[in-house]
């Protein structure tokens, strides 16, 4: 049922002219009436200047992209790549159907994953990019997926991109998600192909797909080689930062000195990992290999260069900004599972004892 201006009044216990005065700007308003008006606003999904039937022929200009961190290389390769799609081409002019394109940086927070898409919904967005891993939490999902089906509902183009589709989140035009799985066990295989057995595994925040699905590519490719015995001892969690990966290799090597080897939830993890292996007094590859995950431009520049798997973040990225001006056509079922592919390079070798 369409929320009218009426219900967020009767929600907000004032007269829809309040209501009116607040959303428009155009005249003073209490700051606790104010702030009373927006939460019944927020409850109740209301969107600003007609029914969402109506909105469906009359989205405005905008596209939104949402990231976790416009800072870190695999948010901003995506999200530059998907900006210059939506763009359009220098020079074409409005008659060219270009679009703005809003970065929205949410800082990892679900709520305000949440409140960027309710903007965007109250903007009559005509498309929504979400990039990289899900939040593994019922209610949020829960609130994602009405979320994105109400977005979908208003016209809005709703696109996933290094995101592994919601439940419910049938709405969307695609899911671009990478193969996380299978790259996480390829690196493995690598490793267990030189000859390692003892591999410590720092992990990315446990409540992240991304986390999730390499991991579960990492203890797959253990199992098939039985090598998995005491794996949980040798696994670390931790934010996708450097420092995680410095503290949480020095942590690996306290609880198992005998380890030949560290893989990386990520290659900003690695450089981390990469610095407590120094520090240690241990030499790269000779003393312990590190691996990572991405591909990130400075990856190949390390010192050695980094092993890793590599994702085609730039191209993701493009494609999902097609997607969303509609200048490509989205895949059968509209999933599609984007490969990764390992890059072997000089930080792995075989340990000294195989």
């Amino acid at each position: 049922m369409t929320v009218t201006l009426a219900d967020v009044a009767a929600r907000a216990r004032v007269s829809p002219a309040t209501v009116s005065r607040v959303l428009n700007g155009n005249y003073p308003v209490a700051a606790a009436t104010r702030e009373r008006v927006l939460r019944a606003v927020d409850e109740l999904d209301y969107v600003l200047n007609g029914t969402a039937s109506s909105l469906a022929a009359a989205t405005s200009d905008l596209v939104g992209i949402l990231v976790n961190d416009i800072a870190d290389p695999f948010f901003g390769i995506m999200a530059g790549a998907a900006q210059t799609e939506i763009g359009g081409q220098e020079g074409t002019g409005r008659a060219g159907g270009e679009k703005l394109a809003v970065v929205c940086n949410t800082g990892g927070s679900p709520e305000r994953e949440l409140t960027y898409l309710t903007l965007l919904q109250r903007q009559r967005a005509a498309a929504v990019v979400l990039t990289g891993g899900a939040l593994e939490d019922p209610d949020h999902i829960a609130a994602m997926s009405g979320k994105l089906a109400r977005l979908a509902d208003a016209g809005t183009r709703v696109v996933l991109c290094g995101r592994p589709p919601l439940p419910g989140s049938e709405t969307a035009v695609a899911a671009l998600a990478f193969d996380n799985r299978g790259g996480g066990r390829r690196l493995t295989e690598h490793l267990l192909a030189l000859g390692h057995r003892r591999i410590g595994y720092v992990a990315g925040p446990p409540e992240r797909t991304t986390t999730r699905h390499r991991l579960e590519g990492h203890r797959a490719a253990l199992e098939a080689a039985d090598a998995a015995e005491g794996q949980d001892r040798l696994t670390v969690h931790g934010p996708y930062t450097r420092r995680s990966g410095y503290e949480a290799t020095l942590e690996l090597l306290r609880r198992a000195p005998d380890l030949t080897a560290v893989v990386a939830a990520n290659d900003t993890v690695a450089l981390g990992a990469c610095a407590a292996v120094r520090d240690r007094g241990l030499r790269i590859p000779q003393d312990i290999s590190v691996a990572g995950f991405d591909d990130l431009p400075f990856s190949v520049d390390a010192v050695p260069a980094l092993t890793t798997v590599r994702l085609p973040l730039y191209e993701a990225g493009a494609r999902a900004g097609r997607l969303a001006m509609g200048t490509e056509a989205p895949p059968p079922g509209g999933i599609a599972t984007i490969a990764a592919e390992l890059m072997a390079r000089a930080s792995t070798a075989p340990p000294r004892a195989a």
